[in-house]
């Protein structure tokens, strides 16, 4: 598989990537058997860049990735995680619903500072069982989830002394790259406004669906020298499953306008005989500031499936007639469905 640079840096990844979320039960429960024969598919396939989050299963994730790699050569693989959350043990009756089936006794609470970013990274070190970690994200910073009010004072603390954690364990050599893990925007600005990073991980905001990051971050981006490493490529699946009934969107129920759109996309998509999927999957990669798209399953069949999709290759002339912001069928006609 091909590999791309991080940012100004030395770092290389694939141009495919493995999520570990659904490894610590999002949404469902994930056995180990399954989290490990997953890992495989994903390593047999040539990926070779590893994502994972203290907040994935509440440790659980972080557990089985180290499991998994430690036995693998450690100048073979990439493997990043993600700072702002501390775990905290809590009896079993007390652990939050996060939305992870049957993770671990844990609790979180949010700390972007130096010291919890220090602390944070000790504690991965143990969960993981390995000894290097080769980029931290800072995990979920913004009002995507905090809200403005308490975003601010978060966005303070990373501003403040967080930064400085980050970049002393670069020049370090602890980390090889820093950067943000996020669901939004807007927060990629106001960071990227004030200080270089070497790269972002944007889930769903640069999609075939979601053009969010194309206006003002993709070129902020370039001028930087910040890499994108681009997941929710599916967009919670409705790319993935096309606008069936139930289908979601942004981690909500799909509304019968954005079904509409996907309907479009689909029959463009069928009519050059390619799979919506493939080409939603490919999407991202097309830019040259994206380093790698991130493919996140429990499930190993689903990760060959998704890979398979990768080797239908969608050429430049293919994805010209997903424009930015206007999709225009042929067989609509003079109408445009807006994306």
């Amino acid at each position: 598989m091909q590999t791309r640079r991080i940012g100004r840096t030395g770092l290389a990844v694939t141009e495919y990537s493995f999520g570990t979320a659904g490894l610590g039960g999002l949404y469902r429960e994930c056995r180990r058997e399954a989290a490990m024969a997953t890992l495989d598919a994903a390593w047999s396939a040539g990926i070779r860049y590893f994502d994972t989050a203290p907040y994935y299963g509440l440790g659980l994730a972080e557990r089985r990735a180290g499991d998994f790699l430690r036995d693998k050569p450690r100048d073979d693989f990439v493997l990043s995680t993600k700072v702002g959350r501390l775990l905290h043990p809590v009896p079993e009756d007390q652990v939050p619903d996060y939305s992870y089936v049957k993770p671990l006794n844990f609790d979180v609470s949010y700390d972007y500072s130096y010291d919890a970013i220090m602390r944070s990274v000790e504690l991965s070190y143990a969960r993981l069982g390995l000894n290097r970690i080769d980029i931290l994200y800072v995990h979920d910073i913004g009002s995507y989830t905090h809200g403005a009010k308490k975003n601010a004072i978060y966005l303070r603390q990373l501003l403040d002394s967080g930064l400085k954690a980050l970049e002393e364990l670069k020049s370090g050599g602890v980390i090889s790259a820093y950067g943000l893990g996020v669901n939004e925007v807007p927060v990629c600005l106001d960071v990227l406004s004030r200080a270089d990073i070497d790269c972002i991980l944007l889930a769903g905001r640069y999609t075939l669906l979601d053009r969010s990051a194309v206006e003002e971050l993709l070129p902020l981006c370039e001028k930087k020298g910040t890499s994108l490493v681009v997941g929710g490529v599916f967009n919670s699946g409705i790319l993935a499953t096309g606008p069936v009934e139930g289908a979601h969107f942004d981690y909500m129920p799909a509304t019968e306008e954005v079904r509409t759109k996907v309907a479009a996309m689909e029959r463009i998509a069928g009519g050059r005989g390619v799979p919506l999927a493939a080409a939603a999957l490919q999407f991202p990669l097309v830019n040259p500031s994206v380093a790698s798209v991130l493919i996140g399953t429990a499930k190993p069949e689903s990760l060959e499936r998704n890979m398979e999709l990768t080797r239908r290759q969608v050429t430049l002339e293919e994805f010209a007639v997903y424009e930015p912001f206007t999709l225009v069928a042929p067989e609509l006609g003079d109408q445009a469905v807006r994306v």
